[in-house]
């Protein structure tokens, strides 16, 4: 008698949650959005994919001291525990890896340990991509 009294609430708890709606109509809901009433005027197509310069061709610094820029995705990740492009740039794998090596400006030893202040690459650096369309206006160095 417990097994079936336990069955049947369990037949009618999976029923309860099915997700079915009644048989009475519900009302809609109105929801509103912070625009007001205002269409969207304009649908503009996806803007191109960015293009990476080939290996060993790098774009020229617009500025003195400027950081030299990253010739591929900066989506490495970068915790405190790990920082992803040392598994390129640190001095033992570098050469190997055909990247750009660490500066000695970055590093506080001879083994390569980077300097807390540039822990974060992508703080300085940035992907040197090339975009058919401009996303954002620049008018630096005009």
């Amino acid at each position: 008698m417990k097994k079936l009294l336990t069955l049947a609430a369990i037949v009618f708890a999976v029923a309860g949650c099915s997700g079915q709606n009644s048989s009475e109509a519900t009302a809609p809901v109105n929801v509103k959005s912070l625009a007001g009433d205002t269409t969207v005027p304009v649908t503009l197509p996806a803007a191109e994919m960015a293009q990476y310069p080939q290996k060993g061709h790098a774009i020229a610094r617009n500025y003195a001291q400027q950081p030299p820029l990253i010739p591929h995705k900066a989506d490495y990740p970068i915790t405190l525990k790990r920082n992803t492009c040392l598994s390129c740039h640190a001095w033992g794998k570098a050469e190997r890896m055909h990247a750009t090596a660490i500066p000695k400006s970055h590093v506080i030893d001879d083994n390569g340990t980077l300097n807390g202040r540039n822990y974060s690459c992508n703080q300085c650096h940035v992907p040197q991509a090339s975009n058919k369309q401009a996303i954002v206006g620049n008018g630096f160095g005009e």
